[in-house]
């Protein structure tokens, strides 16, 4: 089941920060002897750049293949957490200083960019109905230019400055302090477009949580991605669309997903059963979390993904068409398909009246 969680209340209380290097770039790494000072004015604007990313995201918890307490990021955000009130900053300095040296250690690959770290410790948010605190870990990897007018000597001035934008944050995570035992509440974001692995995994440490709405996003992402790449190669795009949304539709119609009864209704034959079971293997170990073969259905999520499908249309000469759902309920005008006597194809045409 999702956690509820709400961020209006949500206020950034103190930070620290650092500049993380590539070690094998011989690039340093320098941490805060302070705590970052901010004024009251800033710290609504701050608190708007350290939450606005974690909204909607999958929900991951700490894991540790021998003992939970031995990974580094879930035992300094537990000591945060522990901390009393007058001593919290003292120790969010410290252990954030500690977070920001295994972040440079996990940086053991010549792709993995340097950058600025934000280490802040958020009170206000309310999760599952009760008001908690969190950890939110931000780092930026690349410098946004800006303008800034100053007043010298009674003139203006213009200068170019780098800084960080907020829609420019690379990699993240937000960490509340609910269900310590069970590796906390965590959620992670990485949009780099590089290999998540290094984020995730290997700095901290963190694995989606398998609940119901898990499951279900990945089933029908399974199914979608099957129908796409794991039938034979002659078959028609017909087919696999065909395959794809009789897949989505049958999750999202049932309460309870079951595979036995998926693969009598859905795949039928024995040889789709074996190609797909196979698939399914290989799409687990890119994953590295094996997927259950009955669960609740998340109808949310279910409904959601058949709408995602179904703004979809996927041509085999390679290209990919994606509708709005405004124009899936309303094609009437909008969208006109039909056949080319000459060329012996379909073809799809798009109305509009101007770029947007």
């Amino acid at each position: 089941m999702a956690l509820f969680t709400n961020f209006k209340e949500a206020a950034l209380a103190a930070m620290t920060l650092a500049k993380v290097g590539n070690p094998m770039k011989d690039e340093v790494l320098q941490t805060s002897k302070t705590l970052c000072n901010f004024g009251e004015e800033d710290a609504g604007w701050l608190t708007h750049c350290f939450m606005r990313s974690f909204r909607a995201l999958e929900l991951h918890s700490f894991h540790h293949h021998s003992d939970l307490n031995s990974n580094e990021v879930y035992s300094y955000v537990k000591d945060i957490f522990a901390a009393e009130e007058e001593q919290v900053g003292e120790v969010l300095l410290e252990k954030g200083a500690l977070i920001a040296k295994h972040l440079h250690s996990s940086s053991n690959h010549p792709n993995i960019k340097s950058g600025d770290l934000c280490i802040g410790l958020i009170k206000g948010i309310k999760v599952a109905g009760q008001m908690t605190n969190a950890i939110s870990v931000i780092k930026s990897e690349s410098k946004v230019p800006f303008f800034q007018v100053t007043v010298e000597d009674g003139d203006l001035k213009l200068s170019t400055q780098q800084g960080i934008y907020p829609d420019k944050i690379d990699k993240g995570c937000l960490i509340l302090n609910h269900n310590a035992e069970g590796g906390y509440a965590v959620y992670v974001f990485d949009k780099s477009g590089g290999n998540t692995y290094f984020w995730n995994r290997d700095f901290l440490g963190a694995a989606p949580v398998k609940d119901e709405d898990y499951l279900t996003k990945r089933y029908t992402e399974l199914c979608v991605e099957f129908a796409d790449e794991g039938l034979p190669e002659g078959t028609v795009q017909e087919e696999r669309i065909e395959l794809a949304k009789k897949a989505v539709s049958h999750i999202s119609a049932n309460e309870e997903f079951d595979r036995e009864v998926f693969e009598k209704e859905v795949l039928v034959e024995p040889e789709m059963i074996e190609q797909f079971a196979h698939f399914k293997e290989e799409f687990e170990k890119e994953d590295e979390v094996p997927l259950d073969d009955q669960f609740k259905v998340s109808k949310k999520i279910a409904k959601r993904e058949e709408k995602k499908l179904k703004s979809r249309m996927k041509l085999d000469t390679g290209a990919v068409i994606r509708l709005t759902s405004a124009l899936i309920e309303t094609p009437a005008g909008m969208v006109e398909q039909g056949f080319d006597e000459g060329k012996k194809m379909k073809f799809v045409k798009l109305y509009y009246n101007e770029e947007v």
